[in-house]
């Protein structure tokens, strides 16, 4: 039996599901990742052999390739949350757009030596259960 995974965008105006397993976690710290997430890296699930299906709002899904790269980046066109894009051979999955819960960890930090000059030492920062007052 294949896992099936559900995910959404922030709005909720986009639902997927994808039917497969993941090969790979990889937390992503190069310049594009880190622009286009606002973040210290993104945090990407991939597979050859998933499958990737749109629920609902597939009409609201789009697409950013930097040009003269292989950074692509999909969206929702409401809210600008990250979503799964396929190719051929490749799936990618944002892992903060899944709603199912996994198991999966991180495989590996890639391309540090781009990282942010502020990420460095986050497991020390002091951590709170909500927006500290």
């Amino acid at each position: 039996m294949q896992a099936e995974h559900l995910g959404s965008c922030l709005c909720g105006a986009v639902h997927f599901k994808v039917t497969g397993t993941f090969e790979r976690f990889y937390l992503c710290h190069c310049a594009y990742c880190r622009k286009d997430t606002g973040s210290a890296h993104a945090a990407n699930l991939f597979s050859s052999t998933a499958t990737l299906e749109w629920l609902s709002g597939r009409e609201q899904v789009n697409t950013f390739n930097l040009p003269r790269t292989r950074h692509l980046r999909c969206f929702c066109s409401v809210c600008g949350s990250a979503l799964p894009f396929a190719s051929p051979g490749m799936l990618v999955v944002p892992a903060g757009s899944l709603d199912t819960p996994s198991s999966i960890v991180p495989d590996a930090h890639v391309f540090m030596a781009s990282r942010a000059s502020w990420d460095r030492d986050l497991a020390l920062a002091p951590g709170f259960d909500a927006f500290p007052s």
